[in-house]
């Protein structure tokens, strides 16, 4: 690879960070058209490498190119919600079994304490920025939990899914009554790993699901 080709690639994975960052703030938000002239003006980057880093996203579902036109950001509707929710359970499971199974060390000290400091913040009535910190506290937990995963062709998939929730989320309002509730359902995950309890932990994750479906409309 000569020099050229190696700024082009060095700039498409700018592109691609620069665009997955966009997509998991909500700007654009799903559903979201915008023409690649605007695109390219968002993400401050040439061309060339946004269209290398909307094929990137496309090839993962997070957007769909529309010839000549533009690009559509992913629509999260009911049924992309329950298969991508669906999805990352799936990875949760399969993660915890592997670390319980394999004595896998987690900052399980360090989780609790987190989802513990937001559950006591959102009891008491909130605190500045508490949605969006909730939201990275809940995030801690599914990628500790798909570490379990290695580094192979699952922990890459479980990534592709991480950002489609991401656009997903950002869709809902993360209210305080849900911040509780979610927060008590991961402690109880977190407590199921503790004991090193695979099939208790991977009950929790279903509890979880099931009411994170019913929260936002869309159980089966």
């Amino acid at each position: 690879m000569n020099v050229a080709e190696t700024d082009q690639s060095l700039l498409a994975e700018r592109a691609y960070d620069a665009l997955i960052g966009a997509l998991q703030s909500g700007q654009p938000a799903s559903g979201a058209f915008l023409s690649m002239p605007a695109l390219v003006a968002q993400l401050g980057l040439p061309i060339a490498a946004v269209r290398d880093a909307v094929k990137r996203a496309e090839a993962q579902g997070l957007v769909s190119i529309l010839p000549k036109r533009g690009v559509l950001v992913m629509d999260a509707g009911p049924e992309t919600t329950r298969e991508c929710l669906n999805l990352r359970a799936m990875f949760d499971v399969e993660g915890v079994r592997r670390l319980v199974s394999a004595g896998g060390a987690l900052p399980l000290a360090e989780l609790r304490a987190a989802h513990e400091g937001i559950l006591q913040a959102a009891r008491s009535g909130g605190a500045p920025n508490l949605p969006e910190r909730a939201m990275l506290t809940d995030l801690m937990l599914h990628d500790a939990m798909a570490t379990g995963l290695g580094s192979g062709l699952a922990a890459a998939l479980y990534a592709q899914n991480r950002h489609r929730v991401a656009i997903i989320q950002n869709t809902r309002p993360f209210l305080r009554d849900r911040i509780v509730s979610a927060m008590e359902e991961h402690l109880a995950i977190i407590d199921a790993i503790v004991a090193g309890d695979a099939d208790a932990a991977a009950a929790a994750i279903r509890t979880h699901l099931d009411a994170t479906l019913r929260w936002w409309g869309v159980a089966a």
